[in-house]
């Protein structure tokens, strides 16, 4: 290996964060962060691992999580056991994420819902936005939250601002973005960008290379600081999978073994996460090159989190490289 500055991560006490319980989706949103879809494993969080990973949780100094994806409620058993794990650790769920898909009518939906209430469900988060309608008619969204006034169960619309703009096109069909700027204008997408937080990562940097300039690597890398340690060590909205897996900040297709969580991290176990604690970006960039012959693209990227996704993608769809901070392993497929 080159000789780079290298950082033992440590991430040693947990603030605010969720549990994906799955990243089999009946959707691709353009934006989502996680590449979650209907090609990903059908795979749920088991009982087991739920109460390791939301008792570890609790004891590294977190009191609440939220659920999300993937679709929970793809499984309602799976959400009703996650809330009895969290129960059992001492843990309160903020709220449950759904992108409605699920909904098949209101008489089923009120009994799904119910049953999730009895087991402590509190609060769903309902996504609402033109990247979910492009899978899902709005009438389900409708639906869904209809069911939860029934059921006494709270909704977190998420966005209301764009209860409008689905209003407008056919409720009972689903819509592209492409159809959305015919309707609204030209310059809807962007314009969507700036009312719908969106981090650049995963299927979402394909939305910001479709509405942002893109950067020399040189000028991204005078930008840039010599280390992404902050980034990687912030535990404000931090997440873990349905493998155990920890992902540092919103670093999507990095991984850490939670139960490394805690303590400083091995240089040798997670060498790729020390580069960037480390070096930054630029210390990646030089050790992709240097040891796996990765070339930066010529018509250069968004930003720093756009190359850096690109030399992962590379490393491990192409140069063939298995380093175990790399994953899962859907994410870059």
């Amino acid at each position: 290996m080159i000789k780079l500055p290298m950082v033992s991560l440590a991430v040693r006490r947990l603030l605010s964060g969720g549990l994906i319980s799955n990243y089999h989706c009946s959707s691709a949103c353009g934006h989502c962060l996680y590449r979650s879809g209907p090609d990903r494993s059908r795979r749920y969080i088991t009982a087991e691992t739920a109460a390791a990973v939301l008792g570890r949780i609790k004891l590294l100094g977190c009191r609440a999580v939220h659920v999300g994806g993937g679709e929970p409620l793809l499984s309602p058993e799976t959400v009703a056991l996650i809330l009895k794990a969290a129960r059992d650790a001492g843990l309160s769920v903020e709220y449950v994420e759904t992108n409605s898909s699920w909904f098949t009518g209101k008489g089923k939906a009120v009994e799904v819902l119910t049953r999730l209430k009895t087991a402590g469900l509190e609060a769903l988060l309902v996504s609402i936005s033109p990247f979910h309608n492009a899978h899902i008619p709005f009438n389900r969204v409708r639906g869904v939250l209809k069911a939860c006034d029934q059921v006494g169960i709270r909704t977190l619309p998420w966005i209301s601002g764009f209860l409008a703009d689905l209003s407008a096109l056919d409720t009972d069909r689903v819509h592209s973005l492409e159809a959305f700027g015919t309707h609204f204008g030209e310059t809807y997408l962007a314009e969507v960008m700036q009312r719908y937080w969106l981090h650049p990562g995963g299927r979402a940097l394909d939305l910001y290379r479709a509405t942002m300039p893109l950067k020399p690597t040189d000028e991204i890398l005078a930008q840039n600081p010599a280390s992404c340690y902050r980034d990687l060590a912030d535990t404000s909205h931090f997440h873990v999978d349905l493998y155990g897996n920890y992902i540092p900040g919103l670093c999507a297709g990095l991984v850490i073994d939670f139960g490394d969580i805690g303590r400083s991290l091995s240089i040798d176990k997670y060498p790729l996460l020390a580069l960037l604690a480390g070096a930054g970006i630029q210390g990646l960039l030089a050790f992709a090159a240097d040891e796996h012959g990765f070339v930066t693209a010529d018509s250069g990227y968004v930003n720093k989190c756009d190359l850096c996704n690109d030399i992962r993608r590379y490393l491990c769809a192409e140069a063939g490289a298995t380093y175990p901070e790399l994953g899962p392993a859907g994410y870059y497929r």
